[in-house]
């Protein structure tokens, strides 16, 4: 089924053209894949760049694809949502909107339940993303392979049970990599108050970070011990460390993911609303 996959992208933007980018003529042919967005420059790049079909609005493809991708922004959502209702029939609906709730979207749809609701992240934008996923009651296994291999063509995948849950995954990894980048920022600042250059400061902290990434991901230690390993008591790296704990620096940013949490929650009830 895969390799004849049909999949109807409603938005073309940049994690849309990042999954497209990673699908057509692997997942299935490029043919199989058709792009809706008002956007005329995005509509004529994506088929000049992939070989997808594309269109300015809604049409009858909607009705013949085995999976819609609902790639706009939040605050579209709803009125995306009814342009596309009409072509609904039993379809995969498939998600990447931040805070909007799956069973808000059944709603709109008139009680549609074959949706999965998913938030990836933007290293998916060069293939290294991870995306936290929820199906909905209705979604067969059929149905949650084919999402499954649609979001595995940009990175890994992380299945969860409660979608009440997804806020969290939005928290740690949907918002993560600006925490990443945030501590880069750091690391160059204090890289030219020490004298290095602010060229030399972040080819020195984006290895680091990358390489750390790669040692926890293949070692089957806890990164606790890890941790432990680069830190003798009394060297540097235990002066940094100890100057994080006493700054209160783990308790702040345990605290900013309950924010960053907190806000996915509030915003799924914002959009919600009737």
């Amino acid at each position: 089924m895969q390799n004849e996959l049909k999949i109807a992208f409603v938005g073309g933007g940049n994690m849309a053209q990042a999954l497209i980018g990673g699908l057509a003529g692997k997942l299935t042919a490029a043919k199989n894949i058709h792009v809706i967005d008002v956007m005329p420059e995005t509509l004529s790049r994506l088929a000049t760049t992939f070989g997808v079909t594309t269109a300015a609005g809604p049409t009858d493809v909607l009705a013949a694809a085995d999976v819609i991708v609902l790639a706009v922004k939040p605050q579209q959502m709803r009125e995306v949502v009814a342009s596309v209702k009409p072509f609904v029939t039993s379809q995969l609906i498939l998600s990447i909107a931040a805070g909007i709730r799956a069973t808000d979207l059944s709603r709109w749809l008139g009680g549609h339940q074959a949706i999965v609701r998913t938030m990836p992240n933007t290293p998916a934008l060069v293939g290294k993303g991870i995306t936290g996923a929820v199906a909905m009651a209705d979604v067969s296994d059929a149905q949650r392979q084919a999402a499954d291999a649609i979001l595995r063509a940009v990175g890994e995948t992380v299945w969860i049970g409660d979608e009440a849950q997804i806020d969290a995954v939005t928290a740690l990894s949907g918002s993560g990599p600006a925490y990443v980048f945030y501590f880069i920022e750091a690391m160059q600042q204090a890289a030219v108050e020490l004298g290095l250059s602010e060229a030399q400061g972040r080819q020195l902290a984006q290895a680091t970070f990358a390489g750390a990434a790669e040692l926890a991901a293949r070692s089957e230690d806890p990164v606790s011990l890890l941790r432990e390993r680069v830190t003798s008591k009394g060297g540097t790296t235990y002066a940094a460390l100890t100057a994080m704990e006493g700054s209160g620096m783990k308790a702040a940013f345990v605290k900013a993911l309950h924010a960053a949490a907190a806000r996915g929650k509030e915003l799924g009830e914002q959009f919600g609303k009737d």
